[in-house]
């Protein structure tokens, strides 16, 4: 554990892709006593279980120029932080299949060509070229965008770990955040499991759980832990194997948010489940395979003949407009956030 007589300039709370990401820029830009807490392992928390889709598919300005700044850190991966990254920029295709969507949906694609992204509007037939398996006799109309594709999460978090280690940061595991100690409106201390951390300044980063983390300093975050639950099939048999090419792009059919994109030897595949309710729940349901089962049915029937090799469930971090929270709290001094990416962050 850091010296906790030790005063440091800022501690970040939250070991996953944004708060080590937060480490590693701090210490980049010379904030070196910046110490890093994470109550688990690195990454252990929503990053963990994402499925590592990376966009900047967007319809907002705002998450399209931060997806497409992030595109570019994963494209410079190797040389900085410093650690080759695999990366499948496979892009991503958007199917429509609703009318009223389609102007919608075209807008996000005008707005993205405007901020230099270059996705593609395609017709129903051109989408089906790029997704071999998937039925796409209904579809209205798709958006693609090559550079988007996956990646590892765990292979960002430790990336950034590792970079911020590398330049004299302290990131360390097993250490839980307990309170925050705020005198005035001015934060003094973090409280911790190994004990008592001097600093004037945090960094929430903390995910699913940063409602808790604002909430002992007095902030109100208003972010709530929402399941969604991913299958990677068992290896394609032959048969289907051609049908389903390595540079398949990630896939997701808007209407029903179904996903999948080619995870190894399998299919890695995903949807929400309307009857999802907020809340930390964090072990797999079978609940919401038979949603599952009728969209596969109708979109992609041939993996329904495939078993399964994993499954597992991991936690949105949502917000009430879906969209990330990042700033500084005005009623407390330095309490500064980066969360409630509702699955936009990873």
């Amino acid at each position: 554990m850091t010296n906790a007589a030790q005063r440091h300039r800022v501690v970040v709370i939250g070991g996953g892709v944004m708060g080590t990401s937060i480490a590693f820029h701090l210490a980049e830009a010379g904030a070196r006593e910046a110490p890093l807490l994470e109550r688990g392992e690195l990454g252990a928390g929503a990053t963990a279980e994402a499925a590592g889709g990376v966009r900047a598919q967007f319809s907002d300005e705002v998450n399209i120029r931060l997806g497409a700044r992030s595109l570019s850190a994963f494209e410079r991966f190797s040389d900085r932080p410093g650690r080759e990254l695999d990366l499948h920029q496979v892009g991503y295709l958007f199917l429509y299949t609703d009318d009223d969507t389609l102007p919608e949906a075209r807008a996000a694609v005008e707005l993205q060509n405007r901020l230099g992204v270059p996705t593609r509007w395609l017709s129903g037939q051109e989408a089906a070229s790029l997704a071999p398996p998937v039925c796409c006799d209904d579809v209205l109309g798709a958006s693609f965008h090559p550079r988007d594709g996956f990646t590892s999460p765990d292979g960002v978090v430790q990336g950034y770990a590792a970079g911020a280690r590398g330049l004299g940061a302290t990131v360390l595991t097993g250490v839980e955040v307990t309170g925050i100690i705020v005198e005035g409106s001015e934060i003094c201390a973090v409280d911790t499991s190994v004990g008592r951390v001097r600093t004037e300044a945090v960094v929430c980063a903390a995910g699913a759980w940063s409602a808790q983390v604002g909430a002992s300093a007095r902030v109100d975050l208003p972010v709530s832990p929402l399941r969604r639950q991913i299958l990677v099939t068992e290896p394609l048999p032959e048969r289907l194997a051609p049908l389903y090419p390595a540079n398949l792009p990630m896939t997701i059919d808007a209407a029903s948010t179904f996903y999948l994109h080619r995870e190894g030897p399998g299919v890695l595949l995903g949807m929400s489940y309307a009857a999802e309710q907020p809340g930390f729940h964090e072990t797999y349901s079978e609940e919401w395979l038979s949603e599952l089962t009728a969209v596969l049915e109708r979109r992609c029937p041939s993996l329904l003949d495939v078993g399964v090799a994993h499954r597992w469930a991991g936690l949105y971090e949502d917000t009430p407009d879906h969209n990330a929270l990042i700033g500084e709290a005005g009623s407390v001094s330095r309490f500064l956030y980066a969360t409630g990416f509702s699955g936009h962050g990873f």
